[in-house]
């Protein structure tokens, strides 16, 4: 009986931490419509965090590095009184997400 109990304690642990992260997968009201035109070969993951780091400092982020994370995307910040910070971003909006 204790280790059922303790099975489910851990399980809903882990459920809720999983629940607490940034979510990027939530759709956003309204129409999307997309479509595209494939020259060359694809995008590496090295090239893709590259255009998700431009376009984050065309936004006026501060970011020294972007990355794919979990469906969004994670860049690391420069605060104003020095050191870095993580923070989260929605791969199709590049608005910060919490």
């Amino acid at each position: 009986m204790i280790r059922i109990s303790a099975a489910i304690a851990l399980l809903l642990a882990l459920t809720g931490t999983a629940l607490a992260g940034p979510n990027c997968y939530v759709n956003t009201p309204g129409v999307h419509i997309s479509f595209g035109v494939s020259v060359g070969g694809r995008f590496t993951s090295e090239d893709r965090d590259q255009f998700n780091l431009m376009r984050l400092r065309q936004r006026g982020v501060d970011a020294t590095r972007a990355e794919m994370w979990d469906g969004c995307i994670r860049a690391f910040v420069r605060k104003p009184g020095g050191g870095e910070e993580m923070q989260f971003f929605h791969p199709d909006t590049f608005e910060r997400v919490f």
